[in-house]
């Protein structure tokens, strides 16, 4: 091995912006689903108030909320199907600073769905962003989706186009590390906030937030399936523009750690 094949650390002044990662991720190749036509969701929101959604075909919905302050308006929707019965269901409303992308997981064998919503905020003289997630039962139940730390242990390989390839490794339920393997961030690692919530069995709802770029991830992980769908959502800071990265993936279990069971005998 010569000293140019060898990756060194990134330092964070020579990271490229956040906009590197839409032209190597490629497009979102899994099907829309249809199958929300025609049906709305009513969902609970902390404060108090509701949030209606109707879902008119498979592309476009319009929303009306009561939370003090009447919001309504519409938006282009995409909602795949990841398990029968589980969907994904991602749209964006607002522009530039006010832009919000807004990602559902609704469970319909069970009722239970949880809303994450990630905004704009200012921190100083920069733009962050921050995600705020709910959560409920349409259907009346107790099923919701927990906090979780299943993923906690494993390595995994994730493949988001022929050029784009990265690897997580999950630390504990609110801890991971990310690295760039191959693509336009090749060489990147960091270790970053997450939250993980079970939704089903090897199936698991994962978020992450960066600290050095303004990302958030909002995400679906489904080990039996071997394949990840979400979104990444953030700040082009040389552009001034959100940046919106829907995404699907292919995914391997490199490995799960096991510690050693230590009986604290000396």
């Amino acid at each position: 091995m010569t000293a140019t094949d060898i990756q060194d650390y990134v330092p964070e002044n020579e990271w490229p912006s956040v906009a590197t990662m839409l032209d190597g991720f490629g497009d979102q190749t899994l099907p829309a689903s249809a199958a929300l036509t025609g049906t709305s969701l009513h969902l609970p929101q902390d404060g108090g108030g509701a949030i209606a959604y109707s879902f008119h075909d498979a592309h476009s919905l319009t929303w009306t909320s009561a939370d003090g302050e009447e919001d309504q308006g519409a938006a282009r929707y995409k909602a795949i199907e990841a398990r029968p019965g589980i969907f994904i269901i991602d749209f964006v409303k607002g522009e530039d600073r006010h832009a919000e992308n807004v990602t559902i997981i609704l469970d319909r064998n069970s009722g239970a769905v949880t809303t994450a919503v990630t905004s704009f905020i200012a921190e100083g003289d920069k733009i962050r962003s921050t995600t705020t997630f709910s959560h409920g039962n349409v259907e009346g139940s107790a099923a919701n989706h927990s906090r979780s730390s299943g993923l906690a242990g494993k390595r995994i390989y994730y493949r988001y186009s022929d050029v784009e390839t990265y690897e997580h490794i999950y630390l504990n339920a609110g801890t991971f590390t990310w690295h760039c393997l191959r693509g336009g961030e090749a060489g990147l690692a960091d270790t970053d906030r997450c939250l993980t919530f079970d939704v089903g069995e090897d199936l698991y709802l994962f978020f992450w937030t960066e600290k050095v770029m303004t990302v958030e991830a909002v995400l679906l992980i489904d080990l039996r399936e071997q394949r990840s769908i979400g979104r990444m959502f953030g700040w082009d800071e040389p552009a001034a523009e959100p940046v919106v990265l829907p995404f699907n993936s292919r995914l391997t279990v490199l490995n799960t750690t096991e510690y050693p069971q230590d009986n604290h005998k000396h």
